[in-house]
């Protein structure tokens, strides 16, 4: 049997199996020869004090015990062409998780997404980030694979009550990803390397008789006496399932406007607002790693940080060391940010949403929209951030100082953000009691990380969708809409994830759910 030991060294010892193998030896006083694998189990970084070690647990198999290479291999998928089918609503991570777990408990599904495959969305992207133009059904938000296909790929989630983690990340793994992200303590693919394992995905789902229908837009629900029935398509076409599973992520705001609209109850949810900040990412290794310069055995550096400013959380979002700003805006007439890493991180600028806890009373301007308050307080923000920065999808930006200072940049560096930025004082962009939160809350961040309040770092406004602005509620113990039966609200858009593996976890959850109900 292998020994598990858990291991603090230095970051050249993790990176050179030789001085690992030495360091192990020398615990167990023997020679190196008498070490056969080293398997990583687990590993972070402590940064804690000057000299940066890494948290590394291992399982060593000695000379003479037996090792078996372990391999990651999918499940054994059903061929369910001749199934019960089952409708998915997007093709995000709780719409193709949701569809594998369909497959593998013999039912067939039908998944539809308003946008295009990822092959065909990078046309879209490129539209948006150079001409300007936004598809509504085909961006960074909408397409196969959702929105975290094209920006990031964290896969570090808290939701380890939700369901198991490990299942969702061995999945990857077996469609492609590298097992690293079973021993990263933050795992993360890369917006580089997602696009192919979603093809995968889709691939397989397709090949044991699913089906993926793309540019197929939801537009209505075929309901007869509360009970789910179909979905009309923008075509005219119905599609009809006795389950709809509704993964339509954060910011399907027409399926929102739909279910109001006929009386489907939705809620309004809190979810937090503010800026994206980009930092050189040598300025946030200097500071995370107390050096002048990390090395070629250290990541480039995150960081998290959370303030309680005037009775709110003002804290880091979607922190994205090495990467990028990327324009998220979903329909002509706004703009929004959302950053993003290749599996390098090998970018020279690091960027963070910095956002603000919502209360309820924040959307009273807004209240004869009743559940939908939330969303109108969001779109707000993004049309006049879209109209300040001169009607393009160039955002309104300013250097940090500046903003707590209340003054224009009068210039603004090139920043990672393609379409490009117009300077704008930023209390222009947000009410009043938002603005300042943000001021009082970046003075104070430099504080906890000194060198953090810099005019060199840029802010960029609106980082507005960090999470469903609706929520679409559930019983507890079926998952189905509390009112309308087959209906399952999934995901991050019905407020019940947030993020890759809490939206996939739930994405099964709810497919298990529709597999007991189908063979009662």
């Amino acid at each position: 049997m292998p020994r598990e030991i858990q291991l603090q060294v230095a970051p050249e010892v993790v990176a050179n199996e030789s001085l690992l193998k030495e360091h192990i030896a020398k615990l167990f006083t023997i020679s190196t020869t008498e070490i056969e694998h080293i398997i990583p189990v687990k590993r972070s970084i402590d940064a804690r004090q000057k000299a940066i070690k890494i948290n590394y647990k291992v399982n060593v198999f000695f000379k003479g015990e037996d090792f078996i290479p372990q391999k990651i291999e999918l499940p054994d998928y059903k061929n369910v062409s001749n199934a019960e089918e089952v409708i998915i609503v997007g093709a995000g991570p709780a719409g193709l998780f949701a569809a594998l777990q369909l497959i593998e408990l013999g039912l067939k599904p039908i998944v539809l997404e308003r946008g295009k495959d990822v092959r065909g969305r990078r046309r879209d992207l490129k539209a948006i980030n150079r001409d300007h133009i936004v598809n509504e059904d085909s961006n960074y938000c909408f397409g196969e694979g959702g929105a975290g296909t094209y920006s990031d790929g964290k896969l570090y989630t808290r939701s380890k009550k939700r369901g198991d983690v490990d299942r969702i990340l061995r999945l990857l793994v077996a469609f492609g990803a590298s097992d690293e992200i079973l021993v990263e303590a933050h795992p993360h693919i890369g917006t580089n390397k997602l696009p192919q394992i979603i093809q995968d995905i889709r691939e397989k789902i397709i090949e044991c008789g699913g089906k993926v229908l793309f540019e197929t837009r939801v537009t209505d629900f075929i309901i007869k006496e509360n009970s789910i029935k179909g979905v009309m398509v923008q075509n005219g076409d119905a599609i009809e399932a006795n389950n709809v599973i509704l993964a339509t992520g954060h910011s399907a705001r027409d399926i929102f406007e739909l279910l109001d609209r006929k009386k489907i109850h939705i809620e309004a949810k809190l979810f937090a607002l503010g800026v994206r900040a980009e930092h050189p990412q040598e300025l946030i290794d200097k500071i995370q790693y107390s050096c002048d310069y990390r090395g070629e055995f250290l990541p480039p550096s995150p960081y998290s940080i959370v303030k309680q400013v005037n009775g709110r959380g003002m804290y880091s979002f979607c922190m994205c060391p090495g990467g990028v700003i990327a324009p998220c805006a979903t329909s002509p007439g706004e703009v929004v940010t959302n950053g993003w890493s290749p599996s390098k991180r090998d970018q020279a600028t690091a960027n963070s949403g910095i956002v603000v806890e919502l209360k309820l009373e924040d959307f009273k301007p807004f209240a004869k929209f009743g559940a939908l308050a939330g969303m109108e307080f969001q779109k707000a923000i993004e049309q006049k951030a879209w109209y300040l920065a001169g009607s393009t999808q160039k955002v309104p930006a300013q250097r940090m100082i500046d903003f707590t200072q209340n003054k224009i940049s009068q210039s603004i560096p090139k920043t990672s953000y393609v379409p490009g930025t117009t300077s704008v004082e930023m209390g222009q962009v947000f009410p009043g009691f938002l603005t300042q939160i943000m001021r009082e809350g970046f003075i104070e961040f430099g504080k906890t990380m000194r060198g953090y309040l810099t005019n060199d770092a840029i802010l960029h406004a609106p980082e507005s969708r960090t999470s469903s602005p609706v929520r679409i509620p559930r019983d507890n113990e079926t998952l189905e809409h509390v009112q309308i039966k087959g209906l399952y609200p999934c995901g991050e858009g019905a407020g019940y994830a947030g993020g890759i593996i809490s939206a996939a976890i739930d994405g099964e959850k709810c497919a298990l759910k529709i597999a007991a109900s189908v063979k009662k």
